[in-house]
């Protein structure tokens, strides 16, 4: 019996992170005893049947994908938090591997695998990158079309957007591209935003709720400062009168990462700019409060406006002379 591994086999199987299926063992010249035997010599693993790996050892994370996807067959690619990890839009991997398949096609229930149907495979599918996946911007609005909130779809993209793993435009005509979208109606109006350039759901929340909904002035976003020659970038900045917000949504911070804080702010104030600071508390539980407080540090600098009620509850105006 014939045990030598064909060249082209183990070619194929160093682009598949070592991964191959039946079908490509047979097709370079090996018999399904010749496969058979690899396993009884414990040379080879099967992590899932019809799929091979061509070593002994632990199987490393892209293996793992690649088997994955081979298992699922025919036009088969990693998707959902699967790809996010791939694309790094989340930072460890997700214990089941998402796919998506083409509509219509139908497969039994593999434990640690779930399989999503798109009839549009062929257009969210990168059309390069291996393992096969789905389009960055199909991922993320897979991600956001799963979430069970409005804040955590808005999450996926914000997160997307500011790592530069795409753009709004992009996303936007993603979104265009699909007939049915959970939370579509509240995504278009962020995703066509002419301004652009939020980076996290604070962000988003403190615009949103604090800025616009009280008629404030719009702010100057992600604005680029270099400061001894090192770049920093200021969440939210009205240019006019020399005042800045910086978002975070920590719950701590590290020693080093206050006082870093602290020398920005000073460095603000001996440029003659004021700059606040607002947590998550501010902007989602009390955006009504934190506006009147901008708005009258805003007045004091120069702003000849006037806040506006966003609610017959608002407190915007409070104590406002």
């Amino acid at each position: 019996m014939a045990t030598e591994i064909p060249e082209s086999l183990r070619e194929l199987a160093r682009a598949q992170a070592g991964v191959v299926t039946t079908q490509q063992a047979v097709a370079a010249g090996l018999t399904k005893a010749a496969l058979a035997w690899q396993l009884d010599s414990e040379r080879w693993q099967q992590p899932y049947r019809g799929v091979y790996m061509l070593s002994s050892g632990p199987a490393g994370r892209e293996a793992a994908l690649w088997a994955a996807v081979l298992r699922s067959g025919r036009g088969a690619m990693l998707s959902h938090q699967s790809a996010a990890e791939l694309a790094h839009l989340i930072d460890r991997p997700w214990a089941a591997v998402h796919l998506t398949v083409p509509a219509g096609r139908r497969i039994r229930p593999v434990p640690g695998l779930v399989i999503h149907t798109s009839s549009r495979a062929e257009q969210v599918r990168h059309p390069s990158l291996r393992p096969p996946r789905t389009r960055i911007e199909h991922t993320v609005l897979d991600l956001a079309a799963q979430a069970d909130t409005f804040d955590d779809a808005i999450g996926w993209v914000t997160r997307a957007c500011g790592r530069r793993l795409t753009t709004e435009d992009k996303l936007r005509a993603a979104m265009a591209a699909r007939g049915r979208l959970r939370w579509r109606e509240l995504l278009a109006p962020v995703l066509a935003d002419p301004d652009g350039g939020l980076h996290s759901v604070l962000e988003f929340r403190y615009f949103r709720d604090v800025e616009r909904a009280h008629c404030l002035p719009r702010a100057c976003r992600q604005v680029r400062v270099i400061r001894s020659r090192r770049t920093e970038y200021r969440d939210a900045f009205y240019p006019r009168c020399r005042v800045m917000v910086e978002l975070d949504g920590r719950l701590a911070h590290r020693d080093d990462a206050r006082w870093r804080d602290i020398r920005r702010d000073n460095a603000a104030a001996a440029d003659g700019g004021v700059t606040l600071r607002y947590g998550w508390s501010d902007v989602t539980a009390y955006p009504c409060r934190t506006a009147g407080e901008l708005a009258r540090v805003l007045v004091r600098r120069g702003w000849v406006g006037r806040p506006k009620l966003c609610s017959a509850d608002c407190s915007v105006v409070s104590g406002w002379p």
